[in-house]
């Protein structure tokens, strides 16, 4: 039996599959993608750990993850900048009433930007040739930039110690100390300068030597001068457009509901840049802003780094909104973080625990804000400047509510401008009789409230009524009889009561100061939820008083003989701070020598044992809850005089101001003849 021979089949060709394809193509964008080396390095390590796992484990598509954030990471996509001061003012005028030191201290900050951005910029051109030395320098000279010369390494590094360089264009092979050595030496000492390698021997392995090196370009000879204007151009812009978030971190305080998180939108408007806002209100864990490592289940990057891929820019303006309620716990300390990010020396090279390689933030424009700075860690402060945002008067109360917050409340309830209109009277009436606060919430919510009644009656048919014309009587009958009482302070003056002004998160505040004698051993005793400093405050103002008892014509028996308690009401309501003790002083006094303290006085100053009136702060926020409270006279130390008369008039109006050097002169002003 014969078999025919069969004729050799070829082998089939193996199939790739979707994955292996999927990886190619990874691996194609990321040798065409102008990503900085590092960031290039990690992507191709974390994919050939995917070549040698299978696809079904979980592990791959976390891979898969990690690639593409890095890849989707703005390393080098800037927004350019527009810094036109006139713009930037007409935009912080549009947007906001008021607050004229604000909005100037902001018109200051980019104004130093917009000329540190117009200095010249200088050039070191290190090369051992003369005539590529000088035809370097010539043709960057033309483009508007200064230029410095050196022939070698050495040299370039005696102009560095002494001149501020912006970039440095240097030959690869030099006598004395090369480009590689000079290199090092730059990267080590002065990070933030570009180098541009250029070489007569230029081959693949030196390129990439130089640019693993930390080299910004290269290029050989003998050199194209066009393409070196070029990436002269593109180096020296990019490191233009990184120096507007460099300089101080902004931090604006104030009281909530007066434009701090508006004014940070405003800003990124009138820079043509992206705008970020995070709160860090309640933010207890460090792993939400710094991510977590990737080993564990369901890692993420931290806020910080998914903020700025979704923004698709490394140069926004980056709001930290309620930085003061930051909490802590086991899970660690978020505001130890943020010395990491808001520090220009440290945020260079920030690093999220999920990234695992350093992101620059420096060209980031930090703003923070918050209610009260005494929260913030002291490191944390001495990173940030301090902007002061202080609450509206009326006035400018009137003024917000008339340009902004009613029209756009008319249309949010489907009304227009045409079709009602407030009297001024009116929103006097909302402002003095319905709200009593250092911002603008609560007027805003008054005036929807009643855009939405307004609306009712339009829509109701039945009722046949519409108040097309909002006047003072229209809006007692919308929200009912007023919530405060502005010359609620006409009570009949009492012995032992005194009238004070405090500052606080929300804005200045009337505190009273109640005091009682009783038959006892001479102790003292103080309730209302004190800080260590009122105590101290109010020990300090008893001994002053017993020192000074036959002088006042108090019998020294009194002492010994009576428990004097002292209360601060709205016990709920933590309190503290170095304000208060001419107010416990002046109750105390009257206490003792049975004088009744007027109602209509308020006072703020701290006290030495001595008598002399110390300056305190918050001068403005205090005038204006004194304006609120109807209150007719303020006591304020002399020491806060330049303070007090840089005050605009309507802080103070309707209002008698003293100054006081010691409280002796205050005794006349408080304590009412028997």
């Amino acid at each position: 039996m014969f078999f025919r021979k069969r004729d050799s089949e070829p082998e089939p060709v193996p199939q790739k599959s979707p994955d292996d394809s999927q990886l190619e193509l990874i691996r194609k964008n990321l040798e065409e993608s102008k990503l900085p080396q590092h960031a290039i390095d990690a992507a191709q390590r974390e994919l050939k750990k995917l070549e040698q796992s299978e696809p079904g484990l979980a592990e791959y598509s976390l891979g898969l993850n990690y690639i593409d954030l890095i890849t989707a990471l703005p390393w080098n996509e800037s927004s350019v900048c527009d810094l036109e001061l006139q713009r930037a003012r007409k935009i912080l005028d549009a947007r906001h009433s008021g607050l004229a030191h604000v909005k100037q201290r902001i018109l200051e900050f980019l104004a130093a930007k917009t000329l540190r951005d117009a200095v010249q910029q200088t050039i070191l051109i290190v090369d051992d040739e003369d005539i590529a030395r000088v035809n370097m320098e010539h043709i960057l000279t033309k483009d508007g930039y200064a230029c410095k010369c050196a022939k070698n390494g050495i040299e370039a590094l005696q102009i560095l110690e002494s001149e501020e360089i912006d970039l440095i264009v240097s030959d690869l092979k030099m006598d004395k100390m090369d480009g590689l050595e000079l290199l090092h030496e730059v990267n080590r000492t002065y990070q933030e300068i570009p180098v541009i390698m250029v070489t007569g021997f230029a081959t693949v392995d030196s390129a990439v030597k130089a640019l693993k090196n930390g080299a910004a370009h290269y290029l050989g000879k003998p050199v194209n001068l066009s393409e070196l204007r070029k990436i002269v151009a593109e180096e020296l812009g990019q490191k233009q457009v990184s120096s507007i978030g460099k300089g101080p971190i902004l931090c604006f305080t104030g009281p909530p509901g007066t434009g701090k998180t508006s004014v940070g939108r405003a800003i990124a408007e009138a820079l043509q840049m992206k705008f970020i806002r995070v709160s860090f209100a309640g933010l207890k864990d460090e792993a939400e802003l710094r991510g977590h490592r990737r080993t564990y289940v369901g890692a993420m990057p931290g806020r910080i780094i998914t903020e700025i891929k979704r923004a698709g820019v490394n140069n926004p303006v980056f709001m930290l909104d309620e930085l003061d309620k930051i909490g802590q716990d086991f899970r660690g300390d978020p505001a130890s973080v943020m010395l990491e990010v808001l520090d220009p020396e440290q945020n260079v090279h920030f690093m999220d625990h999920y990234l695992d390689i350093p992101f620059d933030l420096s060209r980031i424009m930090f703003i923070a804000t918050a209610n009260d700075l005494s929260k913030l860690p002291g490191p944390l402060l001495d990173r940030i400047e301090i902007i002061e945002f202080s609450g509206y008067t009326d006035l400018e109360k009137i003024d917000i509510a008339k340009r902004f917050i009613i029209p756009r409340q008319l249309k949010a309830s489907g009304l227009g401008s045409d079709q009602v209109e407030f009297s001024r009277e009116a929103v006097e009436k909302l402002v003095v009789d319905y709200t009593r606060e250092s911002g603008l919430r609560n007027l805003e919510r008054e005036v929807a409230n009643i855009c939405r009644k307004l609306a009712l009656q339009k829509v109701d048919t039945e009722s046949g009524q519409f108040d097309n014309q909002v006047e003072s009587d229209t809006i007692t009958r919308l929200l009912g009889p007023r919530r405060y009482l502005r010359n609620g302070m006409d009570r009949d003056p009492k012995i032992g009561i005194t009238t004070g002004l405090v500052w606080s998160a929300t804005g200045g505040e009337i505190i009273s100061v109640e005091t009682a004698a009783m038959k006892g051993t001479g102790q003292l005793t103080l309730t209302g939820s004190l800080g260590e400093v009122l105590q101290e405050s109010a020990k300090a103002a008893l001994s002053l008083i017993r020192s000074r008892a036959q002088e006042f014509n108090i019998d020294d028996q009194l002492f010994a003989e009576r428990d004097i308690h002292i209360h601060f009401p709205a016990g709920a309501v933590s309190k503290d701070g170095p304000s208060a003790g001419i107010t416990i002083f002046a109750a105390l006094l009257s206490l003792m020598t049975g004088k009744k303290a007027r109602p209509d006085v308020a006072m703020t100053g701290e006290m030495s044992l001595s008598g002399r009136v110390l300056p305190v702060s918050g001068i403005r926020e205090k005038l204006l809850a004194a304006q609120r409270a109807g209150l007719s006279c303020v006591i304020l130390p002399a020491e806060n005089s330049e303070e007090y008369q840089s005050l605009p008039e309507d802080v103070t109006k309707g209002m008698e101001v003293f100054l006081i050097h010691n409280v002796d002169e205050l005794i006349a002003r408080v304590l009412m003849e028997s």
